[in-house]
């Protein structure tokens, strides 16, 4: 067995005053034939970033439902997630100096994995490129895999490194499904699996979510030497050069030329599968230099969930500068906690953030600048956007949408050849394009990548 997370319960029944009682009664029917399914999610930590915080919410509800759904985390070592970033890189679309003896680290490790996986499930999840040799691995020492199995690109694919994409290929291929969360993401020579499109969600109830009263807010800002009556601008993001701390670091330093009395809070998660979190903490610490109104903070100086979300609450703008994105559910967050949210134009942060309405797209360190300092200037424009962001959230982005969007997926997988009117997930997300003209993107299924 591979290590076995631990969950606290949830019902569905306690999200029903916030999405109403249609959408429970249809996840109840969605479920009814599938209860007693056997369903294991894998991924490589329990901790940190946003693929661990979806599976705390989602594994306890599909239990809920009826399902016996598991979530097992695989083993590795430093010299393992040291590879398994430097991918995580390559694919989204950095240039690395590939050698042989990082392609042999990684399938060592997932064969280590693979010699562990000790049980039949009837749908196995896996998450990412950490683990994603194990279809292939699972099925040669067994002489063929039982139940199907799914492979969960949470990360965006579109300018992968062809000499990582091309190795990890082959192990993809023969899944019996992908799941992306945008359909953009999907290379256009993978074949054999069908393709998902499922964008992830939150979970109003978790502790990062729920709201908190004003005076435990101040409470938390003074325990950091965040002066609560001054304005704040508040990034939630691992170190990491996708994320541009840097950038945010700069865009502040530009409005305080107007806001002298900004202050800027960037909070990460350093979760022990991203070694370089580190090294780009310290980039980060060295660009702040002496500036005490930069925070740098993270769970190790005691900033779990209820701090970030106190954080959050209190920013007059959310922020989230990224260059590379596969969602971001900090961005999610932030529009859930009626905050307007300056983010970067990629990735499936559009489909969040509808420029001019939830909040603003930006694509340079002047862009997210300005963008800010038009918050922080008209307060009303701040809330407006704020109202409406959180009820798009409502709307498309919560964690009894991701749930329905996996029990119809479940339903489907004995199907030779499902339609994407039946599989449609159906929340179609209308979102602004930059310039506020809107548009309908379905997201769904995809049939029809299968070889042979």
């Amino acid at each position: 067995m591979l290590g076995m997370v631990s969950l606290a319960p949830k019902r569905l029944e306690e999200y029903r005053d916030i999405v109403g009682d249609a959408v429970i009664a249809e996840l109840r029917e969605l479920a009814r034939p599938l209860r007693g399914l056997r369903v294991l999610h894998v991924n490589a930590t329990a901790y940190g970033g946003g693929v661990a915080e979806l599976l705390t919410a989602l594994v306890p509800l599909m239990r809920d439902v009826g399902l016996n759904a598991e979530w097992q985390v695989i083993r590795g070592a430093d010299e393992f997630f040291q590879v398994t970033k430097a991918m995580h890189n390559g694919l989204q679309g950095m240039p690395f100096p590939w050698s042989p003896d990082m392609w042999e680290h990684w399938l060592r490790y997932n064969l280590i994995n693979a010699e562990l996986f000790d049980e039949t499930y009837d749908v196995v999840i896996i998450h990412d490129p950490q683990p994603a040799a194990l279809a292939q691995l699972v099925g040669d020492r067994n002489g063929g895999r039982l139940g199907k199995w799914i492979w969960r690109c949470h990360i965006d694919l579109t300018d992968a490194r062809p000499e990582v994409w091309d190795r990890l290929r082959p192990f993809v291929a023969c899944y019996d499904g992908a799941i992306f969360t945008l359909h953009d993401y999907v290379k256009p020579d993978l074949h054999g699996p069908r393709v998902y499109t499922i964008p992830p969600a939150i979970d109003p109830l978790s502790t990062k979510n729920t709201p908190l009263p004003l005076d435990e807010v101040t409470a938390v800002l003074r325990r950091y030497r965040v002066d609560p009556e001054r304005p704040l601008m508040v990034q939630v993001s691992r170190f990491d050069p996708w994320k541009d701390p840097l950038g945010v670091i700069a865009a502040y330093r530009l409005v305080r030329r107007e806001v002298p009395d900004l202050q800027l809070v960037l909070v990460a998660s350093m979760a022990h599968d991203d070694p370089e979190g580190w090294e780009f903490y310290e980039r980060t610490a060295r660009h702040a230099g002496e500036d005490w109104d930069i925070h740098l903070l993270s769970n190790l100086n005691g900033v779990g969930n209820r701090e970030v979300n106190a954080f959050q609450q209190a920013a007059q703008v959310v922020v989230q500068k990224s260059l590379r994105e596969g969602f971001g559910l900090v961005v999610t967050e932030g529009l859930w906690k009626g905050r307007p949210v300056v983010a970067g134009n990629v990735g499936g942060i559009p489909l969040q953030v509808q420029h001019r309405r939830t909040g603003f797209l930006v694509n340079s360190v002047e862009d997210c600048a300005e963008h800010v300092l038009c918050l922080l200037q008209h307060p009303e424009l701040a809330g407006e956007m704020g109202a409406a962001g959180r009820e798009h959230v409502r709307q498309n982005f919560l964690i009894t949408r991701y749930l329905r969007d996996y029990l119809r997926l479940f339903r489907t997988l004995d199907e030779c050849e499902p339609s994407p009117q039946h599989l449609g997930v159906a929340a179609s997300v209308a979102h602004p394009t930059a310039g506020g003209e809107g548009y309908e993107q379905s997201l769904s299924a995809h049939p029809g990548r299968r070889s042979g």
